[in-house]
């Protein structure tokens, strides 16, 4: 397909389009992950082990959704009939489980779940997929994304705070965090499919199972992508996971939790500026592996902070939210180009199954980083509400040093990153030319039905 490109005089206006919806699906996500586990448990009474047990049967149901998504978005390519498709049941869904109006059971809880995430996939894979259509420069990719995730951070910043500056908690906090969503996400929903351009439906040649296995297992710059987004997600989901534990028990300062978050959320948005800046002088790869690095440097002290260290902790919240721009904004970018050089090597239009994968990566990273952080802790014997307990070291040890490896490795595997804008430049044939150098690809022959439409490579090279 060929997308329809913003024109630059639009620019401004249509990314804050496309974005502001990311900005209720961010605010989505803290109440979620953060407040509707306690407060179903706590409030309405469950319990932790049913509430426990029936989120994570709705979160592995929605971790095998997200293929199922990524085919039928790029088998029926049209953006915004899935968005409006998915935003229905995904706002009766956030309304019943923030706002419950009748008794609560696990039932009840397990339905609304499956139905919300189920909606929110159907929407997240071509959205995603749609911001890689509306821009196919090589640095206008890296704006539609970092437009998108400035507007995740400043969702998450504002869904964090707001309860707590408003004095709501419990259930009120819940049932207002679900109006505010709500109210963002419907109208600018509305608002982007009305006003922002869309590709011209064009489905993508059938493709063999076999064949389009082969086409991802041969894409070199996909898999180290993949690979070193995978990694560093581990990395920033231990400390993550570990937050609040590290600042009650560790440093001592629960209260600090709030400001620190601010804090670190205002930092990482204030930051995206910059990485935006960086990646159209050195590269998408080379300003993330920059970023990777300085992550590292800004994480090196956090081993060795201890009760009382407050000025410290707020130190590496600041140094480390500047740094957390150049993984939001970049890798996404990336992947859009890595989309391009997929279709130039015969895999057509398949923007919904990777954006699908990385979603699925995006999961996969944080349910490892969990799976790895309180086994491990259990093992060291470390008490959760013990303060400054000796078993806290291991605590620290596993919110500092232990990302510091998985961001190194993502490093090291970026090195070899071969598709940058001189080689995604070469990938594009001029008008009338079938050939062209396929960066880092080895694809396999295809079918000869399928012949004209490629951009194989030059075997005399």
């Amino acid at each position: 397909m060929q997308p329809v490109a913003f024109q630059d005089r639009l620019a401004g206006l249509g990314l804050a389009i496309y974005a502001a919806p990311a900005f209720s699906l961010a605010a989505l996500s803290v109440p979620l992950y953060l407040y509707l586990p306690t407060i179903y448990a706590d409030d309405f009474g469950l319990g932790l082990a049913e509430v426990g047990a029936v989120l994570l049967i709705a979160r592995l149901a929605d971790a095998l959704t997200d293929p199922v998504a990524g085919l039928l978005a790029d088998r029926w390519p049209r953006r915004k009939p899935w968005l409006l498709l998915s935003l229905g049941p995904m706002a009766m869904a956030i309304w019943a489980l923030f706002a419950p109006s009748g008794p609560v059971s696990a039932a009840s809880l397990l339905g609304w779940s499956l139905l919300l995430y189920l909606g929110w996939t159907g929407f997240s894979v071509p959205y995603l997929a749609w911001g890689a259509d509306l821009n196919q420069a090589y640095h206008g990719r890296t704006r539609v994304a970092g437009a998108r995730e400035a507007a995740v951070l400043a969702g998450t910043l504002v869904a964090a705070a707001t309860p707590a500056l408003l004095g709501l908690s419990g259930p009120a906090a819940l049932r207002f965090l679900g109006i505010v969503i709500l109210v963002g996400l419907i109208p600018t929903v509305l608002l982007a499919c009305a006003r922002l351009p869309e590709p011209r439906p064009v489905a993508p040649p059938p493709l063999a199972p076999k064949q389009a296995w082969a086409l991802l297992r041969n894409n070199a710059p996909f898999r180290r992508l993949l690979g070193a987004y995978g990694l560093n997600g581990i990395a920033n989901g231990l400390p993550a996971t570990l937050f609040l534990s590290f600042i009650s028990d560790r440093i001592g300062a629960p209260t600090l939790a709030g400001p620190a978050l601010a804090l670190y959320f205002c930092a990482g948005l204030a930051g995206v500026p910059s990485w935006l800046w960086l990646s159209r002088r050195l590269g998408k790869h080379r300003a993330w592996r920059l970023g990777l690095l300085g992550a590292c440097c800004a994480f090196l002290p956090a081993p060795f902070l201890g009760a009382g260290d407050t000025a410290g902790f707020l130190l590496l919240c600041l140094a480390t939210g500047l740094m957390v721009g150049a993984d939001l904004v970049l890798p996404p970018a990336m992947q859009a180009d890595v989309i391009e050089a997929d279709s130039h090597a015969g895999g057509g239009a398949r923007a919904g199954l990777y954006f699908a994968l990385w979603g699925m990566a995006t999961k996969a990273s944080l349910a490892l980083a969990v799976g790895l952080a309180f086994p491990l802790l259990d093992w060291a014997g470390y008490v959760p509400g013990t303060p400054n307990a000796p078993e806290t070291r291991a605590l620290a040890l596993l919110y500092g040093a232990a990302p510091l490896l998985f961001k190194l490795a993502a490093w090291g595997l970026m090195r070899g990153y071969a598709l940058d804008e001189a080689a995604l430049a070469a990938l594009r044939p001029p008008p009338g030319d079938l050939t062209c150098p396929a960066a880092g690809f080895s694809p396999p022959p295809p079918p000869s039905s399928l012949a004209p439409s490629l951009c194989s490579q030059d075997a005399a090279r």
